[in-house]
């Protein structure tokens, strides 16, 4: 792979502990941080990776995110949960909030958690998958900063805004994570470190127009512009844009709203703090009949959509997951694959931080 460099699991988990740790986080926080990053890189997620560290590095070398947070919960019945994030990190309060949602789907059948004044938690879908390894069904989505456009308009005023939900099925699990946005922010960072062309429909710039250019959205980014992301469907109706932008607005309800937290229009919207909201949910089915046989049907049904008949010149349908899960374990055995700008970015990284280049990140 052409400037790629190959990462081995064990040795990118351990430095990025170690990274956390030099900003300050408790070792047990750190490990939680790093699962989230290099799970994200296992199921060939590129974007919310590795490729993210700088990101987190920097975010909390400015001080936006607070590595002495003391999340608490401010709000609580039997069933929900409102938990004020003190402006830690994502990573942390998210596992810890997914938990809690868990212990009351346990004790009460459904478990719902909200968590504001936050910082971006990694893939949504970790948090689902943790609800699905417990036998439950997970649900979670976060509002993000403003970098998507609402149909007809020209002002980034959503997030990507994710959407994950998991389902325990055989072999896989049913599990789509998804942004509300054509793709994540992260993918157009990839394609500009990479200096390719984006796809036309992803980005309008600052005039309105359609562009190709992938630093045309990191200047959005950075200088708080016109011009942004399109919501799911792209530009106008036509494609079903609108149900995109309906769906990110879905999101903000779910977690700004209800929590009593900024929307995405106000996450990270000067240099000092990120506020960004979070949901997360965990659902005992058991309550709606017999676990096995629920998970017996939506096994089947999924194994009915991957058997149908295939499109012309197609070999296979897969149910969403499926791919990402089936080479989890040989990334976690034979390594990954960094680009090598995010490669140089660990370089330095690890200079600053005193940490061996070598050892943790190879030749």
């Amino acid at each position: 792979m052409d400037d790629y460099k190959k990462i081995e699991y064990d040795r990118g988990y351990e430095f990025c502990c170690l990274v956390f740790e030099y900003l300050g986080i408790p070792k047990k926080d750190s490990q939680q941080i790093a699962d989230v990053v290099l799970t994200s890189d296992l199921m060939g997620i590129e974007s919310h990776g590795l490729q993210r560290l700088k990101m987190y590095y920097d975010g909390s070398k400015a001080g936006r995110i607070n590595p002495n947070a003391q999340p608490k919960i401010i709000q609580e019945t039997m069933v929900s949960a409102v938990i004020d994030a003190d402006e830690g990190y994502g990573q942390i309060v998210g596992g810890k909030a997914m938990k809690l949602a868990i212990q009351k789907a346990k004790e009460a059948g459904i478990g719902m958690v909200l968590v504001k004044n936050s910082s971006h938690y990694g893939i949504a879908g970790y948090y689902s998958m943790m609800a699905a390894k417990e036998g439950l069904l997970g649900i979670s989505m976060t509002n993000s900063e403003a970098l998507v456009l609402p149909t007809f308009g020209r002002t980034p005023v959503m997030g990507t805004n994710p959407i994950a939900l998991t389902m325990p099925a055989k072999p896989y699990p049913f599990h789509i994570d998804m942004a509300t946005s054509v793709v994540p922010a992260g993918k157009i960072e990839v394609y500009n470190k990479k200096q390719k062309a984006i796809p036309i429909g992803w980005v309008l710039n600052a005039e309105g127009k359609n562009t190709t250019v992938a630093q045309d959205f990191i200047n959005i980014r950075k200088n708080k512009t016109d011009g942004g992301l399109l919501p799911l469907g792209g530009t106008g109706e036509t494609h079903g844009g609108h149900k995109g932008y309906g769906l990110s607005m879905m999101v903000e309800l779910m977690t700004g709203i209800l929590s009593g937290g900024c929307t995405s229009y106000y996450v990270r919207r000067d240099t000092i703090k990120e506020r960004c909201c979070h949901m997360f949910m965990a659902i005992d089915y058991a309550m709606f009949g017999n676990k096995e046989d629920v998970e017996k049907h939506m096994s089947a049904y999924m194994e009915l959509v991957r058997a149908s008949n295939k499109s012309e010149g197609e070999t296979r349908i897969y149910t969403h997951g499926e791919r990402e899960l089936s080479q989890f374990n040989d990334r976690k055995m034979n390594g990954f694959y960094i680009n090598g700008k995010t490669y140089e970015e660990l370089e330095a990284i690890a200079a600053e931080a005193g940490l061996d280049k070598q050892k943790y990140l190879g030749a």
